[in-house]
C-alpha cells in the first residue's frame, strides 16, 4: 500500500470521483479523466507480465487511445499498436516513456489509485 497523497487524493476527487456515485459511474469518470489526459499517442514500456495481456517485461509499444474495453475500478484498458496490430492492454502494465506532464500525471495517478 503507498502512503495517501492528499493534493493527489483532492484531485481524484474533484476531477473523477465527483457526482459519480456508482462503481460503475467511478470507473467511466477514470475512463474520462484519463483520455483527457493522456497525449496520444506515446511510447510506453512493459512494467510485468500479466495474464490478460501478451506483452513482455521490457517491451516498448505505442499508446494511441483508450481501449473500448468496458472500463472497471481495478482495469483500465488502453489501446496500443503491438506486432503490426492494435489490442487493448492493462494501463497498470505500461510506464510511459518520456512523456508529456499530463500523460505522466494521468498514469500515476492510476497506478496510485490501484496501489492505494
Amino acid at each position: 500500500m503507498v502512503e495517501k497523497e492528499e493534493e493527489r487524493e483532492e484531485r481524484l476527487s474533484m476531477r473523477i470521483m465527483v457526482d459519480a456515485y456508482t462503481t460503475e459511474e467511478q470507473a467511466y469518470g477514470w475512463h474520462a479523466y484519463l483520455d483527457d489526459l493522456m497525449a496520444f499517442p506515446f511510447e510506453a514500456r512493459c512494467t510485468g507480465k500479466l495474464n490478460e495481456s501478451p506483452l513482455k517485461e521490457g517491451e516498448t509499444v505505442t499508446v494511441i487511445g483508450m481501449s473500448s474495453t468496458e472500463p472497471t475500478l481495478s482495469q483500465q484498458f488502453v489501446t496500443v499498436e503491438w506486432m503490426d496490430r492494435e489490442l487493448g492492454v492493462p494501463l497498470r502494465q505500461l510506464e510511459p516513456v518520456d512523456p508529456d506532464n499530463d500523460t505522466e500525471q494521468a498514469v500515476s495517478d492510476w497506478h496510485y489509485w490501484l496501489k492505494r
